[in-house]
């Protein structure tokens, strides 16, 4: 593996880390996600090919863990239980109560969407990709980035508002 790879996924860890994190809505869990993706494009950096983006290569095998573990963990609890957990509230800043009260909400009601929406609210919402680039990085047409946020949005507003994601 040469020096230049190595270089870009280290300056690509701070939005591997966010995105992880978003993902988990826990940073113990979204530090585990974050170097597992790392361990597994260092294993596999020969499939990456030069030319081509590093964090979409990076962010679609962050994404593929994720639904892996996801999977994996409705298997071992029988759907009793989901692999999101709480976030951890130790690291937000010492805001105001509310602020934390909605934040946890939100971390909340993204961790109860569906897991292609919750990968899009990730890349869109969190790390402010354009619908573009999450369609590149998710592998879909533009208009079904559209379709999965708009129906996320809906159903996080019903959650945090007590309405019918409609």
């Amino acid at each position: 593996m040469t020096s230049d790879i190595r270089e870009e996924i280290v300056a690509f860890l701070p939005r591997l880390r966010r995105f992880a994190y978003s993902l988990t809505g826990n940073l113990a869990d979204g530090d585990d996600l974050a170097q597992d993706v790392c361990v597994r494009a260092i294993e596999r950096s020969h499939q990456w090919r030069p030319g081509t983006r590093l964090d979409s290569w990076m962010y679609r095998i962050a994404q593929n863990l994720w639904i892996d573990r996801v999977r994996s963990a409705k298997v071992r609890t029988r759907g009793n239980e989901t692999m999101a957990a709480e976030p951890d509230t130790a690291t937000v800043a010492l805001n105001p109560a509310e602020d934390r009260l909605a934040l946890q909400a939100v971390s909340a009601g993204i961790a109860e969407l569906p897991e292609d929406q919750q990968i899009l609210v990730a890349l869109v919402c969190i790390d402010g990709m354009s619908y573009r680039e999450a369609a590149e990085i998710s592998e879909v047409p533009i208009g079904t980035v559209m379709s999965r946020l708009s129906r996320a949005r809906k159903a996080l507003h019903g959650k945090l508002y007590g309405e019918a994601g409609k």
